[in-house]
């Protein structure tokens, strides 16, 4: 079974079709009629509809497209909607073409898509070691029972056994609890690296002011809860330079800032291949520390006490 495709790039054929549309001459409401006729499921033919039908009724499109894509299953895919969104609304506040606007972030949704794959690639050797390590103490105790000792009857009717039963127990829970952690926080990464500084890239192509530009794109994407203030801020500051790198060599900004959105979507994977190399290491400790003291107090100990007692009552 494959696994499943990140939900942004489903959002990228969406601003692709709509952009490929519209450099056609297709008006933009139409545009979202045409994809509405061709009967998508899913949340992207939830999202396509309530936008045909609110540009039929006159109302913002942006905001149907993000409380649409807010109802998908996991906040990634939603978030990813209000991505586009903010796109659509930024390009008609300021006036930038909205098919070169849309193919851009088509390209850049793509790259956040692979960066996404290969992030789960990366991971995937680690989270099958994490599952398998914790699979041992359970391999231990059928192991003794198919050699014949009871290590069933120890650990659940003896005092000694239900003392290893509790440790191994606490241990398990423990150990699995870290490992969970350590693999979402490997996992843990900016969905939409330099979407603000894309979107200020994107005002300027519609001839709007670098301030405003500026303002608008951080604006949008909060209001719109793609991302939250202090990232929309963060973002911001990063494109300050370089518009005023810009401003000082006199050329346009617009694709310095681009150059930039892109430099950060190459960080961002570089920095997640590098999460994901360190999390095959860093699941060791758990592993020392909890998964084989629980093997050998769920698995070794019974044994031993089971060949001790009986070896007992032999004698006795």
């Amino acid at each position: 079974m494959s696994a499943p495709r990140p939900a942004i790039e489903a959002v990228a054929t969406t601003a692709q079709r709509l952009a490929v549309l519209l450099a056609a001459g297709v008006p933009p409401n139409a545009s979202w009629r045409y994809l509405a006729s061709v009967g998508r499921s899913g949340v992207a033919g939830r999202v396509v509809d309530a936008a045909a039908r609110s540009g039929d009724d006159g109302a913002d499109i942006a905001h149907a497209v993000a409380e649409a894509g807010g109802t998908a299953a996991s906040a990634e895919a939603a978030r990813a909607w209000r991505a586009l969104a903010a796109v659509w609304s930024l390009a008609i506040e300021t006036g930038s073409p909205l098919a070169g606007a849309l193919r851009e972030m088509a390209e850049s949704f793509r790259a956040t898509g692979r960066l996404q794959r290969e992030a789960r690639i990366a991971l995937a050797g680690p989270r099958a070691t994490s599952r398998l390590v914790a699979l041992l103490p359970a391999v231990a105790v059928a192991f003794g029972a198919v050699l014949g000792l009871d290590t069933l009857g120890v650990l659940f009717t003896t005092v000694p056994g239900w003392v290893c039963l509790a440790a191994g127990s606490l241990l398990m829970l423990g150990g699995s609890r870290w490992s969970a952690r350590l693999v979402r926080r490997a996992g843990v990464g900016d969905p939409f690296p330099g979407l603000v500084i894309d979107l200020i890239a994107l005002a300027l192509a519609g001839g709007a002011s670098l301030d405003k530009a500026r303002g608008a794109a951080a604006a949008v994407v909060v209001r719109l809860e793609v991302v939250d203030a202090a990232t929309a801020a963060e973002q911001a500051r990063r494109a300050d330079s370089v518009i005023a790198l810009a401003r000082d060599a006199g050329v346009p900004a617009a694709e310095l800032l681009r150059a930039e959105a892109s430099d950060l979507r190459l960080a961002a994977q570089t920095d997640g291949q590098e999460r994901a190399a360190r999390l095959g290491v860093s699941l060791m400790i758990p592993l020392a520390l909890c998964v084989l003291p629980a093997f050998m107090l769920l698995g070794v100990a019974p044994m031993i006490l089971s060949v001790v007692s009986s070896t007992f009552d032999v004698l006795g």
